[in-house]
């Protein structure tokens, strides 16, 4: 557990500026189709749209062709009962909305509207959102009190004929019957004959034990206790009549009269409210969902003590078996509004707990594995549901949902194809933004030691911040202690040198004669004298990290923020050199935009490579694709198109696709090949119908220099695209030249990245 986690005044501060730069909120609105002449105008507006009005009117399930409406979701709150912040009202709920926003877009590609409603009547908020139909896809109610949620939820579907969800409900239910399923079956139990104890009766709690219940488990061997004690007949004070089926004729009025036998524990109610010696009396193997957050009913420590037996769960990170409403709710949408659901159903939502629970059973794949590490967790005790990191989830809920509408007949518009929707989820996977969750999930908690070379920079300092409370890697910076300290204080930061990471001060660190001593062996035959080692080894931060890395006081190096690329790798080719199976250096840089993630190379290093050159930087770069879990497809880009000219440009490349062939018989690759040959299938069909390159190439090998280091710096403004990189191929050591224009959140990922590359040297 990371102790470094932002609170009280820091966290403020960071969510503060997170929220307010480098524009206010999270949302924008973006057009999906060109509006660059006369014509588009005229097709998009007057008088070309009342051609899809027309279309809709006589017939309305023309919407989804001709609208966004069955890609658009509400996210709809009143602010009545926001996160752990109560009633704070429908503009003050706005973030919260904006951010499950962000998440249907970022994890299951679909858009959102989020509308905040000042209404607090049952009746007012019903018909509102009734009143939206036509304007949605579905509806996903979000952060309304209970009782009242109930009850709107049950208006809404009644009236309109679009899924409506509470997702504080049933996602929270959703995962956690998934949850239980699984842990009553390492157990050895029948749900049937399990006792469920739950502490708390709102709307998430009730929602679990009804979807217990839909599962087997018998409510007679379902109990509750709330704020007023045990739920018993005849009891009057917070009562309501969705808590009064779970009421039993009992003289039990504590949480710790209940408890005995139990084999699950829901916890959906306050921190410290389930004591040690009450899992003690639980039965064997117990299941403990202690969901309160931030901090939980038992913490697993003190759980596992009093039971060694014992399965966790809990609403945090830094645990197993994380409870996080993300691992269904974007993907039970994206099936319902991928058939034109009218409802989402309990077939639905069981579909989607199998679907969850199924997949924790799952080994993983080679390229899953690939992507965390090499190292992932199997089904057991601690590993009841899967990571929220995990990208197979939409692969396996969004069509199980899909099959349960279809199956249920509440689908308008059934899948007829199902393995051209697998495809289509398969390639929004790698589309969706979230190409780094891999090399991030790897990272975490690797403890490997990156120096900055940078260290007094301000993105550096931000970039440190987010590393430790995300326990990326451990810091190790190079300047002066005072100076970061000043900065840090100045910038808001809560960390600190010495402290919280590591320094290594050039004007004063212990080390420096054998940092020296170490350099002048290295570089002392190649014209620097004892004088000048003792000069660079005070002054320059490139030389120090390096030196660092060599003498193994540091397991990885970022630098580059300052000077020049080209001296940069100068200095880490004398130190630490190259692989001994690798000629030289090259360079790969990683641009995520919304078609998706692209790789070129090289970008930075070679500036007319020969063809061995080109061949051996593809394979290096084919090899870090795979860090990412993703499979590469390389074209060898030139102005000639598959023979279509006879330059020395063009035969280099195809002499290197000959020697891949060669040595890498398994890699996807063809060439030469103009741009959109390389990423349109349709184009490259046309001019090579043979072509052994399937779908979009996501590897761009340039010819020269020029081309890639042009064609990387216009990418990244006309797709608008995240740079993460350069990443250098070939050192014997983890060590990167980032460029001057790198962001903090560029850092960040480039942390992640030389922590894993440190994993893999070990």
């Amino acid at each position: 557990m990371s102790e470094n986690r932002l609170v009280g005044p820091e966290l403020e501060e960071a969510a503060l500026f997170f929220h307010k730069e480098p524009r206010p909120g999270k949302l924008e609105i973006t057009a999906t189709k060109p509006l660059g002449n006369q014509r588009d105008l005229a097709l998009a507006y007057s008088p070309g749209v009342a051609a899809p009005c027309l279309a809709i009117a006589a017939d309305p399930a023309k919407a989804a062709d001709y609208t966004a409406r069955q890609n658009l979701v509400a996210v709809v709150s009143n602010g009545t009962a926001v996160l752990g912040l109560g009633n704070i009202g429908p503009l003050a709920s706005k973030p919260v909305m904006e951010g499950k926003a962000v998440l249907f877009k970022k994890f299951a590609g679909i858009d959102v509207f989020d509308i905040e409603i000042d209404a607090t009547t049952v009746e007012r908020v019903v018909d509102v959102v009734s009143a939206l139909e036509p304007t949605f896809g579905g509806i996903n109610l979000e952060d309304i009190k209970a009782p009242e949620c109930f009850e709107i939820e049950a208006a809404l579907r009644e009236r309109m004929k679009i899924p409506v969800f509470h997702d504080d409900q049933h996602g929270t239910a959703i995962i956690v019957t998934a949850a239980v399923v699984n842990a009553m079956e390492l157990a050895g139990k029948n749900l049937g004959a399990i006792k469920v104890v739950a502490s708390g009766a709102g709307a998430a709690a009730l929602a679990c034990l009804n979807l217990l219940v839909s599962l087997g488990v018998s409510r007679d061997n379902i109990w509750i206790s709330d704020l007023e004690g045990v739920v018993y007949e005849g009891r009057e004070a917070l009562m309501d009549r969705w808590k009064a089926v779970y009421a039993k004729p009992t003289n039990a009025r504590h949480l710790g009269d209940i408890i005995e036998g139990a084999d699950v524990f829901l916890g959906l109610s306050a921190a410290g409210v389930l004591k040690p010696d009450m899992v003690a009396r639980m039965g064997e193997k117990p299941l403990i969902l202690a969901l309160a957050n931030p901090n939980p009913e038992i913490t697993p420590e003190e759980a596992l003590a009093a039971r060694p037996d014992a399965m966790m769960c809990t609403g945090r990170s830094d645990y197993p078996n994380q409870v996080n409403n993300v691992l269904c709710f974007p993907y039970i949408f994206r099936g319902a509004l991928d058939v034109g659901a009218t409802t989402i159903n309990e077939e639905m939502k069981v579909a989607a707990v199998k679907a969850i629970a199924g997949l924790a059973k799952e080994e993983p794949s080679d390229v899953a594995a690939r992507a965390y590490g090499g190292v992932s967790e199997l089904f057991g005790p601690r590993y009841l549901i899967p990571s929220p990191f995990d990208n197979r989830l939409i692969l396996r809920i969004a069509p199980a949902v899909a099959r349960a509408a279809m199956e249920s007949g509440v689908a308008t518009r059934p899948i007829t194809d199902f393995p051209a929707y697998m495809d289509r989820l398969n390639r929004f996977v790698f589309r969706s933004g979230l190409v780094m969750k891999p090399i991030i999930a790897a990272a975490k908690g690797s403890r490997k030691r990156v120096i900055y070379a940078d260290g007094e920079d301000e993105r550096v300092l931000r970039a440190a911040q987010v590393v430790i409370e995300d326990d990326l890697a451990v810091p190790i910076l190079i300047g002066r202690p005072q100076v970061i300290t000043a900065r840090c204080e100045r910038y808001g930061l809560k960390i600190r040198p010495g402290r919280d990471f590591a320094v290594v001060n050039p004007e004063d660190d212990p080390r420096y004669r054998d940092y020296v001593d170490l350099y002048f062996d290295l570089v002392g035959r190649r014209g620097v004298t004892p004088d000048a080692a003792r000069t660079i080894v005070r002054t320059n931060a490139t030389v120090i990290g390096a030196l660092a890395v060599k003498r193994g006081d540091a397991d990885a190096l970022l630098t580059g923020l300052e000077g020049r690329f080209v001296k940069q790798l100068r200095d880490l080719r004398n130190i630490i050199g190259l692989r001994t199976d690798i000629h030289d250096f090259s360079a790969l840089s990683l641009l995520i935009s919304n078609r998706g993630p692209i790789f070129l190379t090289d970008t930075y290093v070679s500036e007319d490579p020969s063809p061995a050159e080109i061949a051996e930087m593809t394979r290096l770069a084919a090899a870090e694709i795979r860090r990412f879990g993703i499979t590469p497809r390389a074209a060898l880009l030139s102005h000639s198109n598959f023979g279509s000219a006879d330059s020395a440009s063009a035969r280099k490349m195809q002499v290197a696709l000959s020697i891949l062939r060669r040595t890498a018989p398994d890699l996807e690759v063809d060439g030469e090949m103009h741009g959109d040959a390389a990423l349109s299938p349709q184009v490259r069909q046309r001019v090579m119908p043979t072509s052994t390159l399937t779908g979009e190439a996501n590897l761009l090998v340039f010819p020269t220099l020029d081309a890639a280091n042009i064609a990387l710096d216009l990418m990244k403004v006309t797709a608008d695209a995240l740079h993460v990189g350069p990443i250098l191929l070939g050192p014997a050591s983890p060590v990167h030249v980032l460029t001057p224009s790198v962001t903090s959140r560029g850092i960040v990922n480039m942390t992640a990245f030389a922590a894993v590359c440190a994993n893999h040297e070990d």
